[in-house]
């Protein structure tokens, strides 16, 4: 009998002495004398057996990817259409507010406002990284896209600086970046084998509204001005947000609230591929959205009409969409690194060699080229620092790795535009080369420091495809 035992413990089980189950535990067991059995089953009249209650099991974990991971997508690729798709649009705010409402200010002051708005959708992501991780999407989600639609309703009712910047500085930048953070970390923890693509096509959503928004503020700026124009965007925005709550869910159940996580981990910056690509990314952010802002206010200078002039924001953004698209497609294949290395590097190589010329020699032709090159260089880079940020960590803190890194960004995104702006007020808003060689060397220089971060992270891996 004792070999029998033996022989069960070593395939793996227990016998019934030690803690496991037998068969003789179907079987009704008589107790000793004198003692009172311990009821294991409840026994109702009519002989009928209720089993014990069970422990309740841990929630399960939905497989990955799947209808709800890409109806996932589609919530925040919406998400992202209306907080940075209008944020790309910041060209023709920055020309209407310099020749309306603002043409008492300098370019450096307007772009003040511009540059809250950016650091604010990155700048609170520890603290919304930490709520969608602990709590899924809705704490965070449902407000910022309030926000979103209340502070553009303010902004059609402002009339000086002071009102503007609270509004759409403050305001919708901390709304945009509580519904840009929710849809993107939801993505991420959907995807994981082809993060890639999936964040590449809810970014995609961004370049969308850039086409978008540009040419519709545009038209109803000329035709009820301003004010109407930022009503009627309030209210797509708001309808589209509505629809983008009832697809944005968290694939991970929700967990008690931890007091001891770390809101911003400094230790991420001592793995030595994170380092160098928080450095990197925040040089080529620094510089990266100089086209964006002053490329319609330059082409105006040049004699071009103000339909192209503000026209050349759609086609930057148009070309970034398959730019958002198909390099992240590649980088699951090659390697998200090697790709985001290779568009910063093309991203500051286009200011330099097709944008900087135009300041010397206008081209309809040659400033259209250059739209076209850097929208598709740029968006591929701003699609692919998500899923390169998240590269190094685990599914259950990627809400945290986020947060840490948008830190990063927040910094690099409130000081780039302002110090261009300041630039071309030095040069008397005529000399667009000063802010132009600042925007191409920053990209070229975060691109070379781009390259030792990716050698790092082959070193981890021990493949090079980063």
């Amino acid at each position: 009998m004792s070999d029998a035992r033996d022989a069960e413990k070593d395939a793996g089980g227990l016998g019934p002495g030690d803690g496991g189950i037998s068969d003789s535990t179907t079987a009704t067991s008589t107790p000793p004398k004198g003692t009172t059995p311990t009821p294991t089953l409840a026994e109702p009249a009519g002989g009928t057996t209720i089993p014990a209650p069970m422990p309740a099991a841990a929630p399960a974990v939905p497989p990955e990817e799947g209808v709800r991971g890409w109806i996932c997508v589609v919530g925040a690729w919406i998400c992202l259409f209306c907080t940075f798709g209008f944020l790309a649009a910041i060209g023709v705010f920055q020309t209407v507010y310099q020749e309306t409402t603002l043409r008492d200010y300098s370019s450096s002051d307007i772009a003040w406002i511009f540059s809250v708005q950016l650091a604010l959708m990155w700048a609170p992501g520890p603290l919304f990284g930490r709520l969608i991780d602990t709590f899924g999407p809705a704490p965070v989600l449902y407000p910022g896209a309030a926000l979103c639609v209340f502070a553009l309703c303010m902004t059609s009712l402002s009339t000086r600086y002071y009102q503007i910047f609270l509004s759409q500085g403050l305001v919708f930048g901390v709304g945009s970046g509580a519904v840009f953070t929710a849809g993107l970390v939801c993505v991420g923890q959907w995807f994981v084998k082809r993060r890639g693509l999936a964040g590449g096509i809810a970014a995609s959503g961004s370049s969308m509204g850039g086409v978008i928004f540009p040419v519709m503020l545009n038209r109803l700026q000329a035709d009820i001005g301003l004010p109407g124009a930022l009503r009627y965007s309030a209210l797509l925005i708001g309808v589209l947000l509505a629809s983008s709550i009832f697809m944005v869910r968290a694939r991970l159940p929700p967990k008690k609230w931890d007091p001891k996580v770390k809101w911003f981990d400094f230790s991420l910056f001592g793995q030595r591929q994170f380092g160098f690509y928080s450095a990197g990314t925040f040089l080529t952010m620094w510089g990266l959205w100089g086209p964006f802002d002053f490329i319609s206010s330059m082409a105006l200078q040049q004699g071009f009409s103000p339909d192209l002039a503000l026209g050349l924001v759609s086609i930057i953004n148009a070309t970034s969409i398959p730019g958002r698209v198909l390099p992240p497609f590649y980088a699951d294949r090659i390697g998200c690194f090697n790709v985001i290395t290779g568009c910063s590097l093309l991203t500051g190589a286009s200011i330099l060699a097709l944008w900087l010329p135009f300041n010397y020699h206008a081209s309809h032709a040659g400033v259209i080229v250059f739209a076209a090159v850097y929208g598709f260089a740029s968006g591929a880079f701003v699609s692919l620092l998500m899923p390169c940020a998240a590269k190094a960590g685990s599914i259950e803190t990627i809400g945290q790795r986020f947060g840490t890194f948008q830190v990063v960004m927040a910094l690099s995104t409130l000081t780039g535009l302002p110090i261009m702006g300041a630039i071309l007020g030095r040069q008397n808003n005529t000399d667009f080369s000063g802010l132009q060689l600042f925007s191409g060397v920053s990209c070229l220089a975060g691109g070379a420091l781009l390259i030792p971060a990716t050698y790092f992270l082959r070193l981890q891996l021990g493949t090079w495809k980063a």
